[in-house]
């Protein structure tokens, strides 16, 4: 694939504004789960690294209640693991853990993909087909955005699911995107094992518009895999969980 390594790596953001003093204690806690989320998938907060009050109030600029109402919530999504009466940290990570979110995804992915192709109707199609060109837009240029590229490669499988109906499955699948993704972003970039993305991308996109149920899940599936396996080797040599 052209200018797209096989793993993005993303730089530390710019420190961010304060929240809204008049906003309510319910959008507070939504923007602190939602800011705090994002700066662990992203690896801007390290795995295990320790999750204080005090400085978390300072760089959010949120109070301490919405703040540990957030911390519950990523606890139970898998982010962050409590210590009792000592706090909370940033999950750590490991490889056996990386390959059960692997299984997991590839199960829920293919559920919602499959569900997605049975009751797509031309919306559905459109939505893929404008998700894939803007995705292939990015993977064909010399010099992309990676953060850029990461919204439209989430977007694209997105829309590949859009036509699924059960709204559990495609939470689960939400949270099982950003754990992969986590570890994606932990692995630095690797091309050693060159990878055509965009021509699996095409491949996904290509059986899903064809309503080919089992071509398109098994391409998915492959793809996934990909991933998984760069990711894993990486973790293996550089990182030693």
């Amino acid at each position: 694939m052209a200018g797209i390594p096989d793993l993005e790596v993303f730089a530390p953001e710019p420190a961010r504004g304060r929240a809204d003093a008049t906003a309510s204690p319910r959008t507070l806690t939504d923007l602190a789960y939602a800011r705090l989320r994002d700066d662990i998938v992203h690896g801007r907060l390290e795995p295990g690294a320790k999750l204080r009050v005090e400085h978390l109030k300072k760089l959010y600029g949120v109070g301490a209640t919405p703040l540990r109402e957030a911390l519950s919530r990523l606890t139970s999504d898998g982010f962050v693991s409590a210590e009792g009466q000592r706090g909370f940290r940033v999950a750590e990570m490991s490889l056996a853990e990386l390959d059960e979110i692997t299984n997991l995804r590839v199960v829920l992915e293919n559920l919602a993909l499959a569900q997605s192709i049975r009751n797509g109707d031309d919306a559905w199609e459109s939505g893929v087909v404008a998700a894939f060109h803007r995705l292939a837009k990015l993977e064909q240029a010399e010099d992309p955005d990676l953060g850029q590229w990461e919204d439209r490669n989430r977007d694209f499988h997105l829309a590949l699911i859009a036509a699924c109906t059960s709204q559990w499955l495609r939470r689960f699948y939400e949270t099982l995107y950003d754990q992969h993704k986590r570890y994606r972003n932990l692995a630095r970039i690797d091309k050693s094992m060159p990878r055509d993305v965009h021509a699996e991308h095409k491949s996904i996109r290509d059986a899903a518009l064809g309503r080919d149920v089992d071509r398109a899940c098994a391409e998915n599936e492959r793809h996934i895999r990909r991933t998984a396996d760069v990711t894993s080797r990486i973790l293996r040599e550089n990182t030693g969980v």
